[in-house]
């Protein structure tokens, strides 16, 4: 009995062993799928004071809440998705690799589009608490451009994009909707967006883009009265501008980074019989501790034609960074108004938090 106790004690062992090494071999498949989902996120909220017309106004606000997950399918295949809790779906999208290298790269579905500088970039790195320019807003969808609607500078389509040169040339070439995020096409035509990007020493970088389309207006604007609602209409655009920064954002480490930095952009664009033009020139530097000084000129005429649709702002600002992409903005601009713009000049204060991981 203790022979056959001892024989049953040794086969256990084997038994036991054989299926530790077996558990061990097998892959862990939670483990690798965790390891292929980034998760990010961010939200800026805070208040705003302004004085149009003499009339003093502030509120609290709540800008952006947006949460977005990249998947990576393979080495080269990778999906994204990103809401924003305060707003919309703006983003969903797939990236497949064709190249070994950084050279060539398709992307498929609902993204922030190439047109300006600007607009691509995240509002967690760019200076101003209203975030783009009026140019920016206005040419590259991201704001109030009634013709077409509010889009965020997003749109559906296909683009292909890469490095060549060993980095020194980026570009970017794309097919749109034309008619922004979560709608669908309203006309048949569709829109051609082009970026070349020179760099030609470390954090300088030349850029130049183009955008030639047609829109199908979803609404009327007061200095552009003979578009109408469903009519289609010439919606082009172009930029060139140019950014210097000491070092670049290292991943999640804004506050670490804080590079000086200046960047300026001259945009223009036609829709329909009506052209608009204008352009920014922003600097920020750091000064002490996690303290940048932010200050920006940028000017919009909505209409070259007819005198006093035209907007100049100038903003002074601080910011202080206080955990990675974590920063506090206090920001106090000064509107200068066209005859035509429903407001006189005006002073606008604001105040922001980031938060972001």
């Amino acid at each position: 009995m203790r022979t056959l106790a001892m024989i049953m004690a040794v086969f256990s062992s084997v038994a036991a062993m054989g299926q530790s090494e077996k558990k061990n071999s097998e892959p862990d498949w939670l483990k690798d799928f965790t390891s292929r989902i980034t998760l990010n996120g961010y939200a800026q909220g805070g208040w705003s004071y302004q004085n149009p017309n003499g009339e003093p106004t502030n509120a609290y606000n709540l800008k952006r809440t947006l949460l977005w997950a990249k998947a990576r399918i393979t080495d080269r295949w990778s999906f994204m998705f990103m809401h924003d809790f305060s707003s919309v779906v703006q983003e969903f999208y797939t990236d497949y690799r064709l190249s070994k290298g950084n050279e060539l790269t398709v992307r498929l579905g609902q993204f922030k589009h190439s047109y300006s500088m600007e607009n691509p970039l995240s509002p967690t790195q760019l200076e101003l608490i209203d975030v783009y320019s009026q140019a920016v807003l206005y040419l590259a969808g991201e704001g109030p451009d009634p013709l077409n609607g509010v889009n965020y500078g997003r749109d559906m389509g296909l683009e292909i994009y890469g490095d060549l040169a060993k980095g020194l040339v980026h570009y970017e070439l794309a097919l749109m909707s034309g008619q922004g995020i979560n709608r669908r096409d309203l006309n048949n035509q569709k829109d051609f967006i082009a970026k070349l990007e020179l760099r030609p020493m470390p954090g300088f970088r030349v850029v130049a883009s183009g955008y030639l389309g047609t829109g199908c207006a979803v609404n009327t604007a007061a200095w552009n009265p003979d578009v109408k609602v469903g009519d289609n209409y010439t919606r082009n655009r172009y930029s060139v501008g140019a950014e210097y920064k000491t070092q670049t954002y290292a991943g999640s480490k804004y506050k670490e980074a804080r590079p000086a930095s200046i960047r300026a952009e001259w945009l223009g664009g036609q829709d329909g019989d009506v052209g608009s033009r204008g352009g920014y020139a922003t600097v920020c530097i750091p000064v002490v501790d996690a303290l940048d000084v932010v200050a920006s000129g940028e000017t919009f005429d909505r209409n070259t034609k007819v005198d006093g649709w035209d907007q100049t702002n100038l903003t002074l600002g601080l910011q202080y960074w206080f955990y990675k992409k974590c920063r506090l903005q206090l920001q106090y601009t000064r509107c200068l108004c066209g005859e035509n713009i429903s407001s006189k000049d005006y002073d606008w204060l604001q105040a922001q938090v980031q938060v972001a991981f």
